[in-house]
């Protein structure tokens, strides 16, 4: 029952590799390594083998996109017309008077245009136009809301002619 032992050989010393050998298993890991990966085209050459090989999808286009053939000549059955979705208009609130006056007295783009008219540069067209639509559109809420606009000319000669019938008054 008890098996014959064999005898033992000492282990043998474990071989070094010399630099030459490093240097070559080296470079076929890289090498191996270098080739991972699917070929270029490899998705087409997969659909091109179930082809041969199931034949189920044989008509099925990997492209995407409609199917439908565009006509490159129009010719008047070709032609459609777009459908057009009716929008409801869009209501804008009706401000009242004094709100669009206001509105328009706090309006930037107003006021640096005319500190730059008062600095004397000049204004293209566009701005120009822009300008005097505000202006005449102040004009009209103002005259709408019964508010009198007064220049300074007409101040001062109001302030005129009260000193002149103070003069007049103070002469008697």
């Amino acid at each position: 029952m008890n098996a014959p032992k064999k005898p033992t050989a000492k282990p043998k010393k474990k071989y070094r590799k010399t630099k030459e050998e490093l240097n070559a298993e080296g470079r076929e890991r890289k090498r191996e390594k270098k080739h991972r990966g699917h070929k270029a085209g490899s998705r087409y050459e997969e659909q091109a083998s179930n082809k041969q090989n199931g034949g189920q999808n044989a008509s099925a286009d990997p492209r995407l996109g409609s199917k439908k053939p565009v006509p490159l000549i129009v010719d008047e059955k070709h032609i459609t017309k777009p459908v057009v979705e009716k929008k409801q208009p869009v209501v804008k609130e009706k401000l009242t008077p004094e709100k669009e006056l206001e509105l328009l007295e706090s309006d930037d783009r107003l006021d640096s245009l005319l500190a730059r008219l008062e600095d004397g540069e000049t204004v293209n067209a566009e701005e120009q136009k822009y300008i005097n639509t505000c202006l005449d559109r102040i004009d009209e809420l103002m005259s709408i809301l019964g508010i009198e606009y007064a220049d300074e000319e007409e101040e001062e000669e109001d302030e005129d002619k009260l000193d002149d019938i103070m003069r007049i008054l103070k002469s008697k």
